[in-house]
């Protein structure tokens, strides 16, 4: 639901204006960091400065973000600029992100091995492809969605197939992360996400163009409530390549734009302007990757952000509503995803150092052996925790994103050392983890 909206301030400005003596005093009674950027349902539930309304301690504190206002060459519906904030709490947020994210903190072993690298990848776009897809309305299991996704199997619903294609547009923008943004890829990027699960297949990677205001998409909530209308169709062609030029840095008068800060009005922009017919906000995430990978923030590939979005939608969907409401103030959602994005990096940490325990006490019960390789420790790993765990050469091959052959190597190898049983599936061989594999492990 809509946030509560903010009050009409018109007659306080004039009051002001005026030379009302006790407003000009409050005027020098600013708010403190922590109350700068709070919204008006939350501040009006706040004690205000001695002497003062709540609304004109709103009033105040409005004046003071005036000062900070950094205008961007994006409008809103009626023409004006979208505009965004650097006060502390984001100037903080932004440091601690570009330190980490860029790699200008030391970057955890796990992720900078090109030995161990790609595995954690892998994983980090399957959970990012099924919690994005989540949050739209995929309903599946993680377990059934990453198997589909390893093992290559068809998606047998629109909610796996929601899933694939989100795994494979986090591929494609990995593979062409270096490239400007166009018109023209970032259609063909939500083609990616949307084939095969729209009611007008033929809609996929095509911008809206219809004219009828009734058939243009909006955004619900719930009970009906429309809680976005976007801007009409023929502007869209328009608005696109405006963010564009402000993705690749070519527009004129924004000045320095962080560049966390820009991945993120981009994120904003595609959801606001919602320029397809479905699967918007999977794109809009999707760029956001685009633009911080393209930023050289590289640890952002090993990020899964919507598992955070995923756990308090309401509160994602608030961030959109808040910049929209007040004036067009992006301040609100960049500060919601900034932490958002600084607790997907606690996470990642939280992650890796229980994978090294995990990987460091299985390596040291096989140290004595020495005879197998990473990626089969990896797998010896997996099946000590998945009891009945299964494998296939595909599986296995784009787990670690290694050549086919060396897969089979590995799988072979292990069943030759009896730690695998193998058996086929219809025309597949699979493997699984014979019975008592610690006990078997001792014994090699």
């Amino acid at each position: 639901m809509h946030p509560a909206p903010p009050p009409d301030l018109e007659g306080l400005r004039k009051k002001l204006l005026d030379g009302d003596s006790r407003l000009i005093n409050g005027l020098f009674a600013a708010p403190g960091a922590s109350d700068l950027y709070l919204p008006w349902d939350k501040l009006r539930y706040k004690k205000p400065p001695e002497g003062m309304t709540h609304e004109e301690w709103w009033l105040v504190t409005k004046i003071a973000r005036t000062g900070m206002r950094r205008p961007v060459p994006l409008q809103d519906i009626d023409g004006s600029s979208f505009a965004y904030a650097l006060p502390d709490e984001v100037l903080r947020l932004l440091d601690e992100i570009t330190q980490r994210a860029s790699g200008q903190i030391a970057a955890p072993e796990q992720v900078t091995n090109p030995t161990t690298r790609n595995r954690y990848v892998v994983s980090s776009l399957i959970e990012e492809a099924i919690t994005s897809s989540q949050l739209e309305g995929a309903s599946t299991s993680r377990k059934d969605a990453k198997n589909m996704i390893r093992f290559g199997t068809r998606p047998r619903t629109r909610s796996e197939q929601m899933i694939l294609n989100n795994y494979n547009a986090m591929l494609f923008v990995r593979e062409n992360q270096k490239e400007e943004f166009s018109p023209e890829i970032i259609c063909e990027l939500h083609r990616i996400v949307t084939d095969d699960t729209l009611d007008d297949p033929d809609s996929a990677g095509k911008i809206q163009s219809d004219p009828d205001p009734a058939d243009r998409v909006k955004v619900y909530g719930r009970d009906e409530e429309i809680l976005h209308i976007p801007p009409p169709v023929e502007q869209l062609p328009g608005r696109l390549q405006r963010l564009c030029d402000f993705a690749n840095e070519k527009d004129d008068n924004s000045g320095y734009v962080p560049p966390v800060a820009r991945a993120l009005i981009i994120h904003f922009m595609a959801g606001y302007d919602h320029y397809f017919e479905d699967g918007n906000g999977r794109t809009a995430r999707a760029l956001f990757y685009w633009s911080m990978l393209k930023q050289g923030y590289w640890l952002t590939e090993y990020l899964t952000i919507s598992k955070i979005l995923k756990k308090a939608p309401a509160k994602y969907a608030r961030s959109f509503l808040l910049s929209e409401q007040d004036e067009g103030d992006l301040t609100y959602f960049i500060i919601y995803h900034l932490e958002v994005i600084s607790r997907a990096l606690h996470e990642l940490d939280d992650y890796l150092a229980r994978k090294a325990e995990e990987v460091r006490e299985t390596r040291v019960a096989l140290s004595p052996s020495g005879i197998f390789n990473h990626r089969q420790l990896a797998l010896i790993e997996y099946a000590i925790r998945n009891h009945t765990g299964e494998v296939t050469v595909h599986s296995h091959m784009r787990s670690h994103a290694v050549a086919e052959q060396t897969a089979r190597n590995d799988l072979v190898d292990l069943e030759n050392r009896g730690l695998l049983n193998r058996s086929k599936v219809g025309r597949t061989f699979v493997w699984s983890p014979v019975a008592n594999l610690p006990k078997k492990l001792n014994r090699n």
